[in-house]
């Protein structure tokens, strides 16, 4: 077990190698558990970040679209459409995630917020509080706020 956790430390593409082929090969004993369960954590975790990230990154530029309209150009339709396909790929993928999408849309949105203000130099104020989309018409690849 030490090797193995040697080997994650110092060499993780190894350790993957290693770690497959102990499996497959139905050495569970030799298997590095600890390391295994947290990797396939990590993995989970990734996923939702990911998630969150591309939701904010979509929710930054339906603000900029709606609250910046003289500014608007292919760029900005270009990476609305982007991020929802990655959101539609990575629910299609992980359909549990749909879940996960409800429970940090508003703090997806919070930070989206946050960008734009930060992007556009507009008012905090000329941006809603609360969401002015659902998450239906977010991902709605017909919809495109005015």
């Amino acid at each position: 077990m030490a090797k193995a956790n040697s080997l994650y430390d110092h060499d993780f593409a190894a350790w993957v190698v290693q770690t497959v082929a102990q499996l497959r090969s139905g050495d569970y004993g030799a298997v590095d558990w600890e390391n295994l369960i947290e990797e396939i954590e990590e993995m989970g975790k990734r996923e939702r970040r990911a998630l969150k990230s591309n939701l904010v990154v979509l929710l930054l530029h339906l603000l900029k679209w709606q609250y910046q309209p003289e500014m608007r150009c292919g760029s900005w339709r270009g990476s609305i459409v982007e991020h929802r396909q990655r959101l539609r790929d990575g629910l299609r993928e992980s359909p549990s995630l749909q879940s996960y999408l409800q429970e940090v849309w508003a703090e997806a949105y919070r930070d989206g917020r946050e960008r734009a203000i930060a992007e556009t130099e507009l008012e905090a104020t000329r941006f809603p509080i609360e969401p002015p989309y659902t998450i239906e018409q977010a991902l709605d690849a017909d919809f495109l706020p005015v």
